[in-house]
């Protein structure tokens, strides 16, 4: 069967997250083993008896998801996966599975995208908030009818947009996407505006990184969130990656695309099943399943 692999982004980590994955395989423990070199701290600690609130530091969080989404990918027999996807932060989970991305490579930029965002952060007051029920175009047309920055950041599903930017002018825009018609308009507890142009500080910083990180062509196709299209040549892999952290996660169209592509199967690879019920409200008919 032709099969996409899927990675879930941050948010989805909770407390105790791969012990599992760690207890059950020699091989996950050497890769908890080479994070501890690579992040100059014990992550696997963290994650396995640190509270919620722990696991929300972003230079936590980040490696976390990561790091678990390829404890859960080691443990399959024979991935080969036709195509990859990952959302946000999963795209650096989906790059290690295609090969495009050695996994130490991987986590160091994970470790300074966390940071380098915790940093942007910093700058302005910045939030982002959820959009229900209300169609795209509507809320693009809002967002940019509104003083100030504040901008269409992830296309999670029909009727579930998310929007971000600075702090006036989200709240703002909420109001009037109500007034729109919106069922709901909810600002979400983050500690900034990702995928927007504030984090404009922070992509400077990972450009540096990223341009100096070995990539290869990946063996599948990427379909990346800046394009929502295959990607396979590492330069344009590379330079997607840096324009990720300004620009929207185009998931709705990914998952659009690659089911015109011809792929019908989903798997979701790391903590929660956040994706899978993505998929199936963006596409109905796809099979989903998961591996956590």
């Amino acid at each position: 069967m032709t099969q996409a692999y899927i990675f879930p982004g941050q948010g989805s980590q909770f407390p105790g997250m791969a012990k599992n994955r760690y207890e059950q395989s020699t091989q996950v423990r050497e890769l908890f083993a080479q994070a501890k070199e690579v992040l100059s701290f014990d992550i696997g600690e963290v994650m396995f008896n640190g509270t919620a609130e722990d696991l929300k530091r972003t230079e936590v969080t980040q490696p976390a998801v990561f790091l678990h989404s390829i404890a859960a990918y080691h443990t399959l027999d024979n991935p080969q996966p036709a195509a990859v996807a990952g959302h946000s932060l999963g795209e650096f989970s989906a790059l290690v599975a295609a090969k495009s991305l050695k996994f130490q490579d991987a986590l160091q930029l994970v470790s300074q995208r966390a940071l380098a965002m915790q940093q942007a952060c910093e700058i302005t007051a910045s939030t982002m908030a959820a959009i229900l029920g209300l169609e795209d175009s509507i809320i693009e047309e809002i967002c940019a009818a509104t003083p100030g920055v504040v901008v269409a950041a992830n296309y999670n599903c029909p009727g579930q947009l998310v929007i971000s930017g600075e702090v006036a002018a989200v709240e703002s825009a909420c109001e009037k996407l109500k007034e729109a018609g919106a069922k709901r308009a909810l600002l979400l507890p983050v500690g900034g505006a990702f995928h927007s142009p504030m984090m404009a500080p922070a992509e400077e910083k990972l450009k540096t990184a990223i341009e100096n990180t070995p990539f290869t062509d990946p063996f599948c196709p990427i379909y990346q969130n800046v394009t929502a299209s295959a990607v396979r040549d590492a330069d344009a892999i590379r330079q997607n990656l840096i324009s990720q952290l300004t620009a929207p996660v185009k998931w709705t169209q990914t998952i659009e695309q690659m089911w015109q592509d011809g792929i019908h199967s989903f798997l979701e690879i790391g903590p929660g099943k956040t994706l899978q019920g993505l998929v199936k409200k963006i596409v109905k008919e796809a099979e989903v399943d998961g591996v956590a």
